[in-house]
This record gives C-alpha cells, structure tokens and sequence, in this order.
C-alpha cells in the first residue's frame, strides 16, 4: 500500500518523507537589537507597560514646555537689580543667581581672600579626583597627603593663623623630645599603613619631619590675615561638613561594626551602646547636643571651634549609620573565608584586613555611597545651629529688597537643587562604576 505526503498521494517508489513542493517562506526574525528592539523591551514589552509608557510621555509633554520656557525662554540672564525678574512674563531669574554668586559660595569671607577658599577647593579636588581614579599612579601618595598634608594646610590657609606649634620647639628639653617624637610616630604611622612598607614609612617620617620643622619660616612669610569660622559660609561650607564627615564617616563606622561583632563583652557593649543611642535620635538633637554640650565636657581653653562641633557630629553621626551598613557586608563573607584565613595562620587583624573587609565593603558599595549621599544632603541642617551653609545663604539671599519677588527666590532654591542634584548624581555614577569593576572577577 503506497505512502501518502502532505501534498497528495505518491508512487510506491517515493518515500513519504521526501517533499515534493517547496514550503512557504517563513516571516523574517523579529529583531534582537536596535533602536526597534530597545523600544519593544524597555517600553512596550506588555500592554501594561505600553500604558504606563504612553502615560509618561504625556506627563513630560504636559511638563516640559513650561519648564522650558520658565527657566530657559523666558529667564532674565542679565539684570541690574530685581525689576525685570519681577514683571508677570518674566521667567527664572538668572541674573539674581550672578549677581548673589559670590555670597552664595563663600558666604562672609573677605572677598580679596577668596584665592585662598579657591586654592584649598581645587588643591582638594584634585587629591580626591587622583586617589578615587582607578587606574591612576601613586594614587597610595594622594591618599597619604589628603589624610595628613591636606587638611593641615588647608586649615592654616583658610584661618591664616598656624594649626600647630609649628617652626619652633618647648623650651625644655623633655619637650622637645616628646614634640620631635610624636610628629615622626605620627608621619611613620600615617605612611606605614597607606605603603604597608616600614622602610618606606619612617623614610616618609624623616623628610616629613624636616619639611614640618622648616613650615614655620615659610609660614611667617606669607602674613595671611586672620579669618573666622564664623565668617565663613555657602558652597564652601557644605563642601567642608560633606567632606569630613564622609572622610570620618567610614572609618569610624568600620571600627564601630568590628566592635560590635567583636568577642570581647566590653568592646561589644560599648559600641552596641553608642550606635543604638545615636541612631534612636535624630540628627538636629545630635547637632545641639555638640554644640551646647560638647564645650561643657572640656576647659574653656580647649572648647571647640564653633564649626567643629558639628562637624564632630555630623561624623559621629553618620559613622553610626555606616557602622550597620559595613554590619551588613561582614556578615555576608561566607564562613569559609574564616576558615581559610585561619587555616593559613593569618592573625585576626591580617584576616580582617587582607580577606575579609575587601570583601565585605565591596558588597555593599552601593549601602556606603546611599549613607554618603544622605550625609551630603544632611548637611543642611548645620544651619540650626548657626553655621551658614550653602542653602542658608539661598534664604538670606532673598531677603534682599533689592532681589526681593517670589520668581527670584524659586530661582535660588532651583540652583541650590542643581547643586546637591549633580553631586549627588556623581556619587551615584561612580559607585556603579566601581561595583560594575569589583563585580567583572567575581561574575560567572
């Protein structure tokens, strides 16, 4: 009995698995990449997400063209006083952010002192841009001259008064002694734990201490004039308290979750004790607690300065908050990583140092960069306790009569939103950033 195809009946001889007519062509493959195929995954892969994509469209369409216009079309650019910015079709008020530019980054400091606000930002800028580059050399000697150099120059030069008995010795010579000591333990300690390397750390002591002995001629030369804290202010400022705090922040927070997981009751306690306080509070108390306080616990001699109390507790602060995040990360290095540190004979601070911390705060980069953007924005509250940041220089801005309108304040406030948006925004890219280059060895 003869087989029969799909086509119709065959001869005997003909297999039944042989055509003998050509198929229809086949509908070409949708595409897998492209303008086309990004379109259909991100923004119409469902009926939902078309809805939800057409609705959005709609809401910038209804959004955009009267941002447009009220902070690009129609802004005043260039204006003398307020009059123009405050006529009915008149936009955002550039010319008010020009004009008040000045008061707005260095708040009171005397305006023919600003080379020294400007010198102190670049030469910062340039340090955290070299030791933060991935792929940038020597980025262990930036680091060593930001933690040390830095912010000791950075203070004299801002204040003009010397930060430390420097250029001269006790008149005893047990104070000399302990004087000459202490700044080469500290210049061999600060580079013996960037290096690693001892010969090389009291290599770094020595010339330190001599360019630290020679620094008081250099410095009498420069006859800088005396400048307040309580004169400085804007940008600046907001600058200052983000940056130390995310430079005391971490650290701190490290040593705060050690403690906390350390097996020594006391230690254990103690740091339970305080990140538990100070997290059950929020941070304006922890700002008037430093600043009333914190003078009442020292000799009037030594009360501090009236921008250092909050600072100490804004990095206090945030340390606390740290400590929980970098919690987290050692609690997700596996056992096994112990086990295998121990197995080498490596001590407990070798382990923590060489295994498991690298492990532990590249798992949560984006937890550390989140509690450094949260800082940055905190920043804002200094101004309660009389210190004048960059948003408080926004408010006072407005009160001036000259500038006085309510476009011409929103357009402070938009700058001041500008501002903390793209530094908050970089912060965020390059925590990607890093986590995408930790994560390139580790994915499989």
């Amino acid at each position: 009995m003869g087989a029969t195809s799909s086509t119709g009946p065959t001869s005997p001889s003909q297999p039944s698995f042989v055509r003998s007519a050509m198929t229809a062509d086949r509908s070409p493959p949708v595409p897998t990449s492209g303008p086309l195929a990004w379109l259909r995954d991100n923004l119409f892969p469902g009926p939902m997400s078309a809805v939800a994509t057409i609705l959005g469209l709609l809401f910038l369409l209804w959004v955009i063209p009267p941002l447009a216009r009220f902070l690009f079309l129609d802004a005043i650019w260039s204006a003398d006083n307020g009059d123009a910015c405050r006529a009915p079709e008149a936009g955002a008020c550039w010319a008010y952010v020009r004009q008040k530019f000045g008061f707005f980054m260095y708040g009171s400091y005397p305006r023919e002192d600003v080379w020294r606000v400007n010198l102190t930002l670049v030469a910062g800028a340039v340090l955290t841009l070299w030791m933060l580059w991935p792929d940038a050399r020597g980025r262990g000697g930036a680091a060593l001259a930001f933690f040390t150099v830095y912010p000791v120059l950075a203070f004299g030069i801002l204040t003009g008064s010397p930060p430390f008995p420097i250029g001269w010795l006790p008149s005893s010579p047990e104070g000399q002694i302990a004087w000459m000591v202490l700044i080469v333990a500290l210049f061999a300690t600060a580079s013996t734990l960037f290096y690693l390397n001892r010969y090389t750390g009291w290599a770094i002591a020595i010339f330190g201490f001599i360019a630290w002995s020679e620094l008081g001629s250099w410095w009498s030369s420069l006859e800088l004039p005396l400048v307040g804290t309580h004169l400085w202010g804007g940008i600046f400022v907001s600058l200052l308290v983000a940056t130390v705090g995310i430079v005391f922040s971490l650290p701190l927070g490290i040593a705060l979750a050690l403690g906390r997981r350390s097996q020594m009751p006391v230690l254990r306690f103690l740091s339970v004790m305080l990140i538990e306080f100070v997290r059950g509070v929020p941070l304006i108390t922890v700002l008037v607690m430093a600043n009333t306080m914190l003078p009442l616990f020292v000799p009037d001699s030594w009360s501090p300065d009236r921008l250092l109390r909050p600072l100490i507790g804004v990095a206090l602060f945030s340390a606390v908050y740290m400590a929980e995040v970098v919690r987290g990360g050692l609690q997700s290095v596996p056992k096994g990583q112990y086990e295998g540190a121990m197995s080498l004979g490596l001590s407990w601070w070798q382990m923590t140092r060489l295994v498991v911390l690298p492990q532990a705060l590249v798992t949560v980069i984006p937890g550390i960069v989140n509690s450094f953007i949260a800082l940055f924005k905190d920043t804002t509250l200094v101004a309660i306790v009389g210190i004048f940041d960059f948003l408080k220089a926004v408010d006072t801005g407005r009160l001036d009569p000259v500038w006085a309108g309510p476009k011409i304040s929103t357009t402070g406030y938009v700058f001041a939103a500008i501002f903390y948006f793209i530094f908050c925004f970089g912060m965020s890219r390059y925590s990607m950033m890093m986590e995408r280059r930790h994560s390139a060895g580790r994915s499989r």
